[in-house]
């Protein structure tokens, strides 16, 4: 199959900037697909011309359509990094695609602010929630964010206030490498522009004040960190419930009985562009689930309202399955197992006698690690100080051949 979808990038200089390879990839498509802004740079010639839709995958559909005719895509800067040619990679094989990029628009900020590129967080709000950022706030964290418009800037701001880093410096580059190219400083608890242009990326330079409390991205958040009603995984279980259902980048995780979602969401932070899915039965605990998860900068969290086996019908397989509640109910951990991809991880904890012996039973046929898990915190015993257990948690952790 010849290569008849090209992606090509622009700058802020349009057309005129490009080499003559993308020059005459534009000039040969019989289908031209880009924003209003794009096409606009272009004459009227009679070709076809699509413009961007919500849901952005209705177009997509068009495009692959049109692969008769020759389709030439005009996107921002780099179409491969957070770009249309990210979601088109998905659907058409690279032999069949020509793709050439511009600068992005962390290359160019970087070049203006002097900025290492590997030693920035590059994240993009663009189409997605404010929350999205803040796994990547820390002290000391250079944060480079694509907006989704001109009231960005100020949202973040407001957001930085909120979790304590106010003194951190913002600076906003819109239309970068052409004629309208504009930057704006400040800092985010005296930030006064209530917009800036649309097409802007901001800058960010964290410093954390004397009330911020950063979290780290290792498995092992404070309890508090989660709003719950007393049932979830307990901090230090949850670390080494984390470390057996091992993270990888990409992967995705079944949360099964996730109560507060803690498991879920400690997966979402560790494992770069992995998925979680949490089934969960309780409304309650959904609607907690899915503050914790804005709060914790894991807003892509997926959450599924069911009971389980019957809740696991249809959803992706997965790479890691947890089992933190409904260990009694009949098939449970058995549908789990069965529904993992080889190499997956099934990690299940029980605190109840009926759990621990089913986890038996299944250990006994199946193999695998069983660890008992006893933790004790120091706590008042009248005026002094003593020990205190928690309840006992029986862990499986066993990995699909």
């Amino acid at each position: 199959m010849s290569r008849w979808l090209s992606i090509v990038g622009l700058g802020e200089d349009g057309l005129d900037g490009l080499a003559p390879l993308a020059r005459h990839l534009v000039d040969s498509a019989g289908v031209l697909v880009g924003g209003e802004r794009h096409l606009a740079m272009l004459p009227e010639d009679g070709r076809e011309r699509l413009t961007w839709t919500r849901p952005l995958l209705t177009l997509v559909d068009e495009i692959v359509r049109r692969r008769e005719h020759g389709v030439c895509i005009l996107a921002t800067g780099d179409p491969m990094w957070f770009g249309i040619g990210v979601t088109l990679a998905k659907r058409v094989p690279a032999a069949e695609m020509t793709v050439v990029p511009a600068p992005s628009a962390f290359s160019l900020a970087c070049a203006r602010l002097g900025w290492p590129l590997s030693e920035v967080e590059c994240v993009t709000l663009h189409g997605r929630p404010l929350e999205t950022v803040l796994p990547a706030l820390y002290p000391g964290a250079r944060i480079l964010a694509l907006s989704d418009g001109g009231q960005t800037p100020g949202e973040l701001a407001a957001l930085l206030c909120a979790r304590g880093f106010g003194d951190s410096r913002i600076t906003v580059l819109s239309h970068m490498g052409g004629a309208r190219e504009a930057c704006l400083q400040g800092l985010a608890k005296s930030w006064s522009a209530a917009e800036v242009p649309a097409f802007n990326t901001v800058a960010i330079e964290c410093l954390a004040g004397p009330d911020a409390k950063p979290l780290p991205r290792l498995p092992g958040l404070p309890d508090e960190a989660f709003e719950h009603d007393g049932q979830m995984t307990k901090r230090e279980v949850r670390a080494v419930t984390l470390a057996r259902l091992a993270p990888l980048p990409g992967q995705l995780l079944w949360d099964v009985g996730a109560g507060c979602g803690s498991v879920a969401i400690e997966w979402l932070r560790c494992a770069p562009r992995g998925r979680a899915i949490a089934i969960e039965r309780d409304g309650g605990r959904r609607q907690r689930m899915a503050g914790n998860a804005a709060a914790l900068g894991t807003p892509q969290l997926e959450i599924v309202a069911g009971e389980a086996p019957r809740a696991l019908d249809g959803l992706s397989r997965p790479d890691a399955v947890f089992v933190g509640g409904g260990l009694a109910r009949d098939g449970l951990i058995e549908r789990c197992w069965e529904s993992l991809a080889p190499g997956g991880r099934l990690v299940a904890n029980a605190v109840t006698l009926e759990g621990e012996a089913r986890l038996l039973r299944w250990h006994a046929e199946n193999g695998g690690d069983l660890s008992r898990l006893q933790i004790s915190r120091a706590e008042p015993v009248g005026r002094l100080n003593g020990w205190r257990p928690a309840m006992a948690v029986t862990q499986l952790a066993a990995v699909r051949p």
